[in-house]
């Protein structure tokens, strides 16, 4: 609810510090002191266009700000919190207007752009008086009004889980079926190529065993001279490595024993000779098992080959086609029941979706019989306003197409006159005419729409006597649950206020300003006697004023 405005040099308003209350606020004053000021300067923080001509005379800027109690306002709550500008237990609204035309909007302290402000302030109050603030013009919120009424909760709560479910099969399903051409395209592609690589079923480090098979079968002449060579360089008869290290061991038996280093040297030149022959057994023994092999060089080469050729086609290195092989087959697995997986899908959709309008049709049905008691209720509550020939009616008309709010589409239509054609809310040129709509749909929807604070002004325009004080009576009667802030010219229905403010236009050093005042309960029945005798006081009008507050 609102609980505080603070208005500072906007159009007669120099300084003006409000706090507010819930249940029922009257706002009274003579005709021309200035009781627009205060819905205006309201509208500014809910994000109406900002003028540079509505700045005090004299001012650089106008400062506007709203403090909001949002404690049972959930949906603002999450808002709030959704565009990390929450504030816990309240909410401030703010509006400066430069001379320069320019504004700028706050939201808890940060700036917000007005779409922002448009947001958050259609979750916090309904101006019934100007039409852009009227969330009740709006479609959403009569099918919400309409089904808070009917109590649809858990059957909506159904079809949009069932909506949501149909929605997320059919975008599966279209997307696999505008891909089907490409997909089969795909399947012949990749089917081909893994049967390619079947065939060739090259192994993991295969290819480096096979290169070095190549190169040790194609060298082979080559290895096996050298190989000979070696074994005589070791142990052939003349000028061996083996001959020199026997003679050296020979000299060496000549030489003293009894020197260490001479000692040092004969046990290295008696292991050099033994490696020498392990060394030479080892190439003789590889000898002997040599074997030249031109078929499996043959073989080993056009392996290669085969090899080196699939990886230059799939543009990758020879060691990396057995990964591209286990790739390829996986994807042609998951491609392969395309097909099967799409005629699945169409078939869960279409259950899906009769799943969704059997629930949506027992919530058209529903609609369609609340509605008949919502119009009849309010209609009769219309008919105590003054406006008994006014017809409201709950129009439902199929929607463009299917959506998670159900088949069709929720909108009030009203004919005032006789005669006259129903029209949608939003047609209807009157504020007095559309404020008492307002109020009577209000009335009726009480015990189930969680509404904000509601703002009513002009709804006593034409009316009066025993009518008046059935608005006094209905607008208290809100109260009773809602912030209820009513402008009003009535004594009848500002004596049922639970709260009273007075607008006052002062004159003071050539200059006019309009202030505020919370009245006591005194003042209240002066104002309220003044509004009977037409801005004059008798005793008969303060007599009749303490009976009017008295019987509120």
């Amino acid at each position: 609810m609102l609980t505080h405005l603070g208005i500072h040099n906007y159009t007669l308003v120099e300084k003006l510090d409000l706090e507010f209350h819930r249940g029922m606020t009257a706002i009274t004053g003579e005709t021309g002191a200035g009781k627009s000021i205060l819905l205006d300067a309201l509208g500014l923080t809910l994000g109406d266009r900002a003028d540079a001509d509505r700045i005090r005379a004299g001012q650089k800027r106008a400062d506007i700000h709203a403090t909001f109690d949002i404690e049972r306002l959930p949906e603002a709550q999450e808002w709030l919190h959704e565009q990390e500008l929450d504030l816990e237990g309240e909410c401030l609204l703010r509006r400066v207007i430069s001379a320069d035309g320019r504004s700028r909007a706050y939201i808890n302290g940060q700036p917000v752009t007005i779409g922002q402000l448009r947001v958050l302030g259609e979750m916090l109050i309904d101006i019934h008086a100007q039409h852009e603030h009227q969330s009740l013009l709006k479609k959403e919120t009569q099918r919400r009004l309409l089904d808070d009424y009917a109590g649809n909760q858990e059957l909506l709560g159904k079809v949009r889980e069932a909506y949501r479910d149909w929605q997320t099969a059919l975008s599966r399903y279209n997307h696999l079926k505008e891909n089907a051409e490409e997909t089969s395209a795909r399947v012949q592609l990749l089917s081909y190529q893994v049967e390619e690589l079947d065939q060739l079923a090259v192994q993991p480090g295969e290819v480096e065993l096979l290169e070095s098979e190549q190169k040790n079968l194609a060298n082979g002449e080559s290895i096996l001279h050298n190989s000979y060579k070696l074994v005589a360089l070791c142990g052939g008869e003349d000028q061996s490595i083996l001959e020199g290290l026997n003679q050296a061991l020979q000299i060496m038996d000549d030489l003293p024993d009894d020197i260490p280093a001479f000692r040092e040297v004969a046990q290295m030149l008696s292991s050099a000779q033994i490696q020498v022959e392990e060394a030479q057994h080892e190439v003789e023994r590889y000898i002997d098992g040599f074997e030249l092999d031109p078929e499996r060089l043959q073989m080993v080469e056009e392996r290669l080959s085969a090899i080196f050729e699939i990886a230059r086609k799939h543009r990758v290195q020879p060691e990396e086609l057995p990964e591209l092989h286990h790739t390829l087959s996986e994807e042609l697995q998951g491609l392969s029941g395309a097909d099967g997986d799409l005629d699945q899908l169409a078939a869960k959709v279409e259950r899906l979706e009769a799943a969704y309008r059997e629930e949506a049709q027992k919530l058209s049905a529903q609609r369609q019989s609340a509605g008949k008691q919502l119009a009849k209720a309010v209609n009769q509550q219309l008919k105590k306003l003054a406006m008994e020939h006014a017809r409201l009616e709950v129009e439902l008309s199929p929607a463009d197409k299917p959506a998670a709010s159900g088949l069709e589409e929720v909108q009030l239509v009203i004919s005032t006159n006789p005669g006259q054609p129903l029209k949608p809310l939003v047609k209807i040129a009157s504020g007095g005419e559309l404020s008492r709509i307002s109020l009577a749909i209000q009335v009726v929807t009480a015990q189930t729409s969680p509404a904000p604070t509601l703002v009513f002004d002009e709804i006593d325009v034409g009316i009066g006597g025993a009518t008046a004080d059935i608005v006094g009576q209905l607008l208290r009667q809100l109260g009773d649950r809602a912030q209820i802030i009513c402008v009003t010219h009535l004594a009848q229905v500002a004596s049922k206020a639970h709260s009273h403010l007075r607008v006052n236009k002062t004159t003071k050093a050539n200059k006019v300003a309009t202030t505020l005042e919370q009245l006591s309960q005194e003042q209240r029945v002066e104002e309220i006697a003044r509004m009977i005798g037409n801005n004059k006081m008798t005793q008969a009008s303060l007599d009749h004023a303490r009976e009017m507050v008295a019987d509120s």
